[in-house]
């Protein structure tokens, strides 16, 4: 993996989008996150933001503005209009790392949103600096993980697809975020039949973790691989589906029949004494 350190100043930002022309002069990264404070707070609805908190667990320390998608999504188009052309990657980054510090859900959101905009000039580096988030806690639930992946860790994959088995072993990893991360960015692969291996090995590496949010995560990365090759999927689940999470099982088949899904729920039931190995 490219392992060049993040851009320090203008002279080494990586340039914006080829043929963009410069819209005067833009806000830094510092001044950016203040406006994007400002509109997503006034944006707010205090009881939209406790309906929010219904989504996670108890334990999880999420803060809500209560903004809804709609104007969450305009926020972030006035702020990319505001720096397109003027920013490269290297303020995009800025600016996502000062919204993942500000630790409101809206805001770590509305940082990595910008980011994504910015996925024609991603470089290869940005895999590393998403892994350093996820070992900081910056991304810390399943929702802003998922966003990451699906705006910034897929975007970053097909541009480099070399990159995709840096996520291997990412599988390891202590961190619940990260092994997520190894996941959720390989499921529109997946539905299109591609990079396959990885998938299946994917979730037979992470078959014993502890976490349901990895047994959901794996179900419905197998499901969709089942979308374009519904018999690879079958085969793979006859052959080591009783050594999966019972719910695992259970996502990975929502698209069969349901003379499929109770034939499969059957063969796939490990024996007596745990799961096979």
């Amino acid at each position: 993996m490219n392992t060049r350190r993040l851009p320090k100043g203008p002279s080494q930002s990586t340039a914006a989008r080829p043929g963009a022309k410069p819209r005067g002069r833009a806000p830094t990264p510092a001044a950016l996150l203040r406006d994007a404070t400002t509109q997503l707070r006034a944006a707010g609805d205090r009881a939209f933001a406790q309906q929010i908190l219904t989504y996670f667990k108890a334990h999880e320390r999420i803060i809500a503005y209560g903004v809804r998608t709609p104007a969450f999504r305009e926020v972030i188009r006035d702020l990319h209009e505001r720096v397109r052309g003027a920013w490269g990657l290297g303020e995009a980054v800025a600016f996502a790392e000062l919204c993942l510090a500000h630790g409101a859900f809206e805001m770590r959101g509305a940082g990595i949103g910008l980011l994504g905009r910015f996925a024609p000039v991603f470089e290869p580096w940005l895999l590393g600096v998403v892994r350093r988030w996820l070992e900081a806690d910056r991304l810390d639930n399943w929702a802003a993980v998922d966003s990451c992946a699906s705006v910034v860790v897929t975007p970053l994959l097909e541009r480099y697809p070399e990159l995709v088995p840096e996520l291997k072993p990412w599988h390891a990893s202590p961190n619940l975020w990260v092994r997520r991360m190894s996941v959720v960015p390989l499921v529109p692969f997946a539905r299109h039949g591609r990079h396959l291996p990885q998938v299946y090995g994917t979730v037979w590496a992470l078959r014993n973790d502890p976490e349901d949010l990895l047994h959901k995560a794996c179900g419905w990365l197998l499901r969709d691989a089942g979308k374009t090759d519904a018999g690879r999927l079958e085969r793979f689940l006859l052959d080591r589906g009783a050594g999966l999470p019972r719910t695992t099982v259970r996502y990975a088949i929502e698209r069969f029949s349901p003379a499929q899904r109770k034939r499969l729920l059957a063969v796939t039931r490990a024996p007596k004494g745990g799961r096979r190995t």
